[in-house]
């Protein structure tokens, strides 16, 4: 925490949230989870917060019940890899679980009170703008209160990486991924945190996109879409956005 501190304060952060983040956080027996969130959240009062990061088919009973019981002392926001709304992706991609699971998931755990975080893959391959854009209508219907939205990222070792070697999978350009996201943003509603509008780790594996490796590029280039647009998040948001697809 004093590294943090150090690092952080100059720009005026005071306060900090526990990230327990990369790959499936819930997976492990409940007892032990316990232990873990309660020497994040008790390591000192300038923990505020405690965010959690997992699959939707990883959520039993006992871990939500868990997870809420942190409410009464911070802020608690439970990050999901949804990734895709539309079944066939999800089948396509060999996720492991169904959309009917994933819906579940956001079902029972909205109902405990946490707050939600969906992260979403733009570029999925099978995905036109259009299937993008429905994921997005879909999403403002369910109850994330956070947004983290990522690039498809080729990366060694993966199925991806033998399509794309392959010529099987088609990367965007910085520009469509630009436009892409503009899309997806004018169908969020307004009032969802925006969290993450590209990626950028894994250097060490990765591929391509190679125009990827310069996020902030990638924000102006979204920025500079949006005002050629005219438009911002939210622009499109109305009571018929949250439709089934």
């Amino acid at each position: 925490l004093a590294a943090m501190r150090g690092r952080y304060r100059p720009g005026g952060a005071e306060k900090y949230i526990a990230y327990f983040q990369t790959f499936t956080n819930p997976y492990a027996p409940v007892e032990q989870l316990r232990r873990l969130y309660d020497e994040a959240v008790n390591f000192s009062p300038d923990i505020v917060g405690m965010s959690v990061g997992t699959r939707p088919d990883c959520l039993s009973g006992e871990v939500l019940d868990l997870l809420a019981s942190y409410r009464s002392r911070c802020r608690v926001w439970l990050e999901l890899g949804v990734q895709s709304l539309h079944a066939p992706t999800l089948e396509r991609i060999n996720r492991g679980h169904s959309l009917d699971e994933l819906l579940d998931a956001v079902e029972r755990a909205s109902s405990r009170g946490l707050e939600l975080v969906a992260h979403i893959i733009l570029g999925l391959p099978g995905e036109s703008p259009e299937t993008m854009r429905a994921t997005a209508r879909r999403l403002a219907s369910l109850p994330f209160g956070g947004l983290k939205i990522h690039l498809l990222l080729v990366l060694e070792g993966t199925g991806l990486a033998g399509m794309y070697r392959r010529g099987e999978v088609v990367l965007p350009s910085r520009e469509e991924y630009a436009g892409w996201m503009a899309g997806f943003l004018e169908l969020t509603r307004p009032e969802v945190s925006i969290q993450r509008l590209t990626a950028d780790g894994y250097r060490d594996i990765f591929i391509a996109p190679d125009w990827a490796r310069g996020k902030l590029a990638v924000l102006n280039a979204i920025d500079g879409e949006l005002k050629r647009r005219d438009s911002w998040q939210g622009k499109y948001v109305t009571m018929k956005t949250a439709s089934s697809l």
